[in-house]
């Protein structure tokens, strides 16, 4: 990403806009993206090891001061217990003059002006024994949990970090060292001394301030070596990308030049032969597209005219079963059942090559939905009763018109009933119609076998069936649910599967109430609320009666 590029980003708007200029640059620029990418990850290794660092520096500081603290608390113990065990003081001034030498001896080898002294408790009361002494640097840091141990512990030592309280009557970091001291005539005193590590504390800080300085320095520097190097890189992928983008377009003829002898000139040259490749492979599709357009379309013409003449013969003879003999009685009727077939299967192939060739025009009206599908159900009642299933027509919504093709939309609808009354397994068969602001939906609901995801995946496939053993028992061409796909998508909706074994299929009809509708959200879920194969409770109304009070609803509003 240049200056130019950053500048413009923050000069475009408001500064509540920049968030998401940021991330449309983030999901654009493929430059931008690694270069953030690799600051972070620098940010994260650098970040990682300078931790480490400090917490090393930080730890090794401590233990060093701690060791010097411990040294030098030990020297002045020793010292001032030497001087302790030399007197033979015992009355209760020379006592006192004894513990003050031991103080001062105490700290000047130690270095530290903060103490205190106390008389260990359950020793036997003895006035001549010298008072405690606290110097102001330790008044409410010794804790009882440190005098516990030096207690219970005469001669060792132990230490404690803390705060201590400086001069600006803050806090700086520090150590109280506990020991013991054996005063003659007196008994034993704890003895506690505080170091200060203030001048501890500012060199690690000095040292981070350092570290955090030179991080920011080797980003930059990682900012700058990473741009120069991403854009030499770039710069061909972007030029790859907008060749691509021309060939895409539809401009076969655009090649990418070619320079040099490195990766990138071995990219332009494979992408150029891609090319080459992919202009002759389109070209040949198209040629036998168009063909395969002609061949459907000139079998299916020429087919009318023998069709029709083997139509016409067979109503005569289908019009004169009764005076046949029994078999071929059944022989005439089953030549009239597949010409129907036959017939139904040509208008099919041709309503197939005219999407194929795009030459599909929709002949829109006002269309209300709910009296279109009780028309529907009204006039396959007969063949669901047939099978053994209710037809039930619910309308929460959806009376108001919307343009669309009634006789295609109808064609949808006839097509998903008879696949449900196919499928059903004699269950009731609902069917849902309702709107919202934007979309009107139709969905057909069966409780039958149902399919898997791979099966329902598929089903739109032209000639597919789930069960290739099982046999159409409504005379179905095999073309109808794709065809009504290409119904749907035309009018610039869509059709939706939702199945599972056992639990039956619901086919979702979701269609744009005008034709300049922006976004379509469907008024009716895919997934139904009763996913139970037995299928909804009885309600003791037939798919006819119900479309009747459809429609008296709507004239009632």
């Amino acid at each position: 990403m240049s200056a130019a590029d950053t500048s413009k980003l923050l000069a475009a708007g408001p500064w509540r806009e920049v968030p998401r200029r940021l991330a449309a640059l983030w999901r654009r620029s493929l430059q931008f993206r690694t270069v953030i990418i690799t600051l972070g990850l620098s940010g994260l290794a650098i970040l990682v090891i300078g931790l480490y660092i400090s917490f090393s520096v930080a730890s090794n500081l401590f233990q060093a001061q701690r060791e010097s603290v411990l040294e030098a608390s030990n020297n002045a113990t020793a010292a001032a217990q030497s001087i302790l065990d030399s007197s033979a003081a015992a009355d209760r001034a020379s006592l006192q003059s004894l513990m003050g030498d031991a103080v001062s001896t105490i700290t000047s080898i130690s270095g530290s002006s903060d103490y205190a002294i106390f008389r260990a408790p359950g020793q036997a009361v003895n006035t001549n024994a010298p008072p405690d002494q606290l110097s102001r640097g330790l008044g409410g840091v010794i804790t009882p949990e440190l005098r516990q141990q030096v207690q219970e512990n005469p001669g060792g030592q132990y230490w404690q970090s803390v705060a201590l309280t400086n001069a600006d009557s803050g806090t700086d970091p520090g150590i109280v060292v506990g020991s013991t001291l054996n005063v003659p005539a007196a008994g034993r005193y704890e003895l506690y001394l505080g170091y200060n590590l203030a001048e501890a504390e500012e060199t690690l800080a000095f040292m981070q301030v350092t570290g955090i300085v030179g991080a920011a320095a080797l980003l930059a520097l990682l900012s700058a070596i990473t741009l120069v190097v991403v854009r030499g890189v770039i710069e061909p992928i972007r030029e790859t990308a907008a060749t691509s983008r021309r060939l895409a377009a539809g401009d076969l003829g655009v090649r990418m030049p070619e320079r040099g002898e490195d990766e990138l000139a071995t990219l332009a040259a494979s992408f150029n032969g891609m090319a080459d490749s992919l202009q002759a492979r389109i070209r040949e599709l198209a040629e036998l597209s168009v063909m395969q357009q002609r061949f459907v379309s000139d079998v299916s013409h020429e087919l009318r005219t023998p069709l029709t003449t083997i139509r016409l013969a067979g109503d005569v003879l289908y019009g004169q079963r009764e005076d046949f003999p029994g078999p071929t009685s059944r022989t005439v009727e089953l030549l009239h059942t597949q010409t129907d077939r036959f017939e139904r299967l040509l208008a099919d192939l041709l309503e197939i090559s005219r999407y194929d060739a795009g030459s599909v025009t929709l002949a829109t009206e006002p269309t209300n939905l709910v009296h279109l599908a009780g028309d529907a159900i009204e006039s396959m009642h007969e063949l669901a009763f047939e099978h053994g299933s209710e037809l039930r027509l619910v309308a929460p919504g959806g009376h108001l018109d919307a343009d669309v093709d009634p006789r295609r939309i109808k064609r949808i609808v006839r097509n998903l009933i008879g696949n449900a009354i196919e499928h059903g397994e004699g269950r009731p068969i609902v069917v849902a119609v309702d709107s919202n602001e934007t979309a009107i939906a139709l969905s057909v609901r069966d409780y039958g076998m149902g399919m898997t995801e791979e099966e329902a995946a598929r089903v739109f496939d032209r000639f597919w069936r789930a069960d290739p053993s099982r046999t159409r028992t409504i005379g179905g061409t095999g073309l109808g649910l794709a065809i009504s796909l290409e119904d749907a998508v035309a009018h610039g909706g869509g059709l939706d599967v939702w199945s599972k074994p056992g639990q039956g299929t619901v086919f979702r009809l979701t269609l744009p109430r005008t034709p300049d509708a922006a976004t379509v959200v469907s008024p009716l879920p895919l997934e139904p609320d009763d996913p139970a194969a037995d299928g909804p409770p009885p309600t003791g109304a037939t798919g006819a009666i119900e479309a009747e009070l459809a429609e008296r609803e709507v004239h009632d509003a």
